[in-house]
Parts: C-alpha cells; sequence; structure tokens
C-alpha cells in the first residue's frame, strides 16, 4: 500500500500523530501493529473507525457557512439601521445639549408598566446625551383608584378635578406620597438621579385659590414659582420629579393642575421646550377626525381655535398654559400621544414629531 493510500484509508483507527506527519509529506510507512497497541497520550488520540479522516470536509460545511454568512449579513445590517438613527439625532442632541426640557406627565402614559418604562427610559436617555428634562407629574388615575377606594366618586368641571377637602387629602398622599417615590425610583432604577419634590418644598410653588373655588373647592391656581431649589439640581445633572400640590400663603394644600404646574415652571427655569404628555393625538383640526391632527400652529392659530370652539374641555388648560409659557419665554410648547412609546424621543429627536407643537 502506497503512503498517500495510508492517509485516505477510513478503515481501522490509526495514529493521529502519524497521520499529521503524513500530510507534511513525512514518509513513516504505514502503521504497525506496536503503533495500533501503543497507548495514546490523550483519550482522543485515536479518530474512531466509522469517523471521516479530518482532512475530508463535511458535505455540509459550506451550507452551514453560507447560512453563518447570511445571518451575520442581516445582523449587520440591522446595526446599520441603529446607527444611521442615532447619526440622524446628532443635530437634535447638539441643538438642546445642556438645554432644559420640561415633562408633564400624567394620563394615559402612567397606565401601562409597558408605557412608563418607555417615558422612563426616554427621560433616561435625554440626560445622558446633555439634555436636562425635569419631569412635572399628575397621578389622575392613580387619584381616582384611591378615591373610589374610600367611597368617593371622582368629580371634573372643565377638565379639573373637583377637590373637597376629603379629596385634597388624598390628593396629597397619592401624589406626594406614592406617585412621586414611585417616579423616583424608576428613574433611579434606568441608570438616572432623581430628586422627589413637590410644590410645597422650598416653596416651589406658591399656590392661590381658584377663581372658581366656589365650585372646584381646594384647585388651586400658580400665584408664583421660586425656582432657586430646582437650579442646582438641575446643573447637578439631576432629574427633578414635582408633584403638583402647593400651599397658599397660609399653608392651605391645593391641588393645582398638572399641565398648568408645568407650564410655570418650565417658565421659571427658562426651558427650551416644553411637553405636555396627555392621552390624544394632540390638537385636532375636527375634534371627530383623529386624522386632523395639526402639527404646527402659532399661538393666534390656536387662539382662534378656542374661540371657535374647535379646542374644548381638557385640552384648553393646555392650551393656556402652552400660551402662557410661551409669552414668558418658552421657545415651544407641544401637545404629544403619550400612548405612542418613546414619544418623548420622537418629538426632540426627530422632524416627524408625534403631536402638535405650538410657537411663539
Amino acid at each position: 500500500m502506497r503512503d498517500d493510500e495510508v492517509v485516505r484509508n477510513p478503515k481501522g483507527p490509526f495514529c493521529q500523530r502519524h497521520l499529521v506527519e503524513y500530510q507534511r509529506g513525512v514518509k513513516q510507512g504505514p502503521p504497525t501493529a506496536a503503533m495500533l497497541l501503543t497507548k495514546p497520550h490523550l483519550s482522543n488520540s485515536f479518530l474512531p473507525p466509522s469517523a471521516p479522516p479530518p482532512t475530508l470536509r463535511s458535505s455540509h460545511a459550506k451550507p452551514i457557512a453560507a447560512r453563518t454568512a447570511r445571518r451575520g449579513r442581516l445582523r449587520v445590517s440591522a446595526g446599520l439601521g441603529r446607527v444611521d438613527v442615532l447619526s440622524e439625532a446628532l443635530p437634535f442632541i447638539q441643538r438642546f445639549k445642556g438645554k432644559t426640557v420640561v415633562v408633564k406627565y400624567g394620563g394615559a402614559a402612567m397606565k401601562t408598566p409597558e408605557l412608563q418604562e418607555s417615558v422612563i427610559r426616554d427621560l433616561v436617555l435625554l440626560a445622558c446625551v446633555g439634555l436636562r428634562p425635569v419631569l412635572v407629574h399628575g397621578g389622575g388615575p392613580e387619584i381616582n383608584s384611591w378615591l373610589l377606594r374610600v367611597g368617593v366618586e371622582p368629580q371634573f368641571r372643565d377638565g379639573l378635578r373637583v377637590t373637597d377637602a376629603l379629596t385634597m387629602e388624598v390628593v396629597e398622599m397619592v401624589l406626594v406620597g406614592k406617585v412621586n417615590k414611585n417616579l423616583v425610583s424608576l428613574i433611579n432604577l434606568a441608570g438616572g438621579t432623581a430628586v422627589g419634590l413637590c410644590g410645597k418644598d422650598a416653596r416651589l410653588i406658591t399656590a392661590r385659590p381658584s377663581r372658581n373655588a366656589a365650585a372646584l373647592g381646594f384647585v388651586g391656581e400658580v400665584a408664583r414659582v421660586d425656582a432657586t431649589v430646582l437650579h442646582p439640581i438641575i446643573t447637578s445633572n439631576h432629574i427633578p420629579v414635582i408633584a403638583t400640590v402647593a400651599a397658599d400663603e397660609t399653608g392651605q394644600a391645593y391641588n393645582i393642575n398638572a399641565d398648568t404646574a408645568a407650564g410655570e415652571i418650565a417658565a421659571a427655569v427658562g426651558a427650551e421646550k416644553l411637553l405636555l404628555l396627555t392621552d390624544v393625538a394632540g390638537i385636532l383640526a375636527d375634534r371627530n377626525d383623529p386624522g386632523s391632527l395639526v402639527k404646527e400652529i402659532d399661538i393666534a392659530g390656536v387662539r382662534q381655535m378656542v374661540a371657535d370652539g374647535k379646542v374644548a374641555g381638557g385640552m384648553i388648560p393646555k392650551v393656556e398654559c402652552c400660551v402662557r409659557a410661551l409669552a414668558q419665554g418658552v421657545h415651544t410648547a407641544s401637545i404629544i400621544d403619550g400612548r405612542v412609546p418613546h414619544s418623548l424621543l420622537l418629538e426632540i429627536l426627530t422632524d416627524e414629531g408625534t403631536g402638535t407643537m405650538i410657537t411663539g
């Protein structure tokens, strides 16, 4: 038998070391009985009789490699798509870097853990890329739930909660003691650093009774905002989380509409942008047509829509607070759909946005 026939012959075990030597062109002769009886140094030094020689490739090797290559191309393609998104966001990150954005959070965006996680992650991401977010929150669904537990039916008038003494007590306990601290914890868990406050802390918000106090009870308006306590928190790259409960000069607690409070806080801190997360797509030209979203409008235009009755109900306080914030120096205000995952990022870091932007 020729040397090359020994290498190609798969019959019987033979010493792997001799096979390697044959492949290198070293002629040692065919394996002898002594060689076959020699104890191998490693447990796999002998190839099993049925195994093909290592020099032969499996017939399936090429298709597996092809499939691996295809998977690799798919992964690269998906990766490039994500990189493109990041690249497109760069001009917006540069524009808003170091700027304060005030986000009012409440309504539908608070109802499910998935949407809540989306908002929290968006806030932390914005902070990580250099923006300075301030979170102002309500907690309507949670307040309603606890009111029902104590046997009180929630009531609203013109989009504002009717707040008697018992309701005020529940509002303060839920907003300040439960919702606020839960949001702080979620932001910290997501990698941010949050500081929980309410309007009472350091006289951040001083309240006064609503002009319709006889019908609304302890619903307050914002008399003034002292943002002194917020500036060191913001400049330290922490995220203030503010519950909208405040007191008047006598210490009486008031429930303040979160949209209104967010607008006044945005003006007080000199925010670049105010964003109201709500449970509608934005301002609709026709309230009965969800497809009639107004993407951008100025103050004069939105005032005309209110006069024409196209903006009504709970949308009125939102529009009014946006207009007041713009009048006090905030550059833009947006009413966006909190039911859309990552609506904050879409509004701030893309051209398309997700709701209605009001400009001065």
